[in-house]
């Protein structure tokens, strides 16, 4: 299915570059790699359970669609693709999405491998739902966090990787 857009858009603070009926994807404010982005459906709903056939079919296509142009564009050879469904399982925001992170050989091992990746995103540099909900109570532009490896990255430098991948994904249709 064609992007209803080739534009950025505007999601609160996040920049979608991607938007279908029923799904879109969005830069990541923290990315835990280079590439790092999310897609959710358009209809909030805290749980993956709580999406309609027609919402899940679409989330994935789009998934799939956005995870093939995230591995070109960042010249990954594999990908990590990930649901946190609730809080048990270190979802931070209460709205279902899916992480998209793109992978390189040897990529994590100064950090103790691969799999610790998925301690990151459970950890306090997964957790987009604490700076999103700073960003949301103080309506203003994020100016930081406490961690000191990993900063928000600015409205600028979102909006030029949210222009390239709304881009990139029109190159890369079905």
């Amino acid at each position: 299915m064609p992007p209803l857009t080739s534009q950025p858009v505007h999601f609160g603070t996040f920049l979608v570059f991607h938007l279908t009926p029923l799904s879109f994807g969005l830069v990541n404010l923290k990315p835990l790699l280079p590439g790092h982005v999310l897609v959710s459906p358009r209809r909030v709903v805290p749980r993956f359970s709580d999406l309609s056939p027609a919402e899940v079919a679409d989330l994935f296509v789009t998934v799939q669609r956005v995870a093939r142009t995230i591995e070109r564009v960042y010249d990954a050879t594999s990908l990590n693709i990930a649901v946190q469904d609730g809080v048990d399982a270190g979802q931070s925001v209460p709205h279902v999405h899916t992480h998209i992170i793109p992978r390189k050989k040897a990529d994590m091992d100064a950090k103790g491998g691969g799999d610790v990746i998925y301690e990151m995103l459970e950890s306090e540099e997964g957790d987009i739902g604490k700076d999103l909900q700073s960003q949301m109570t103080r309506n203003s532009e994020f100016h930081g966090v406490d961690e000191k490896n990993r900063q928000p990255r600015s409205e600028e430098v979102m909006a030029q990787e949210a222009e390239r991948l709304a881009h990139e994904m029109d190159a890369d249709q079905i």
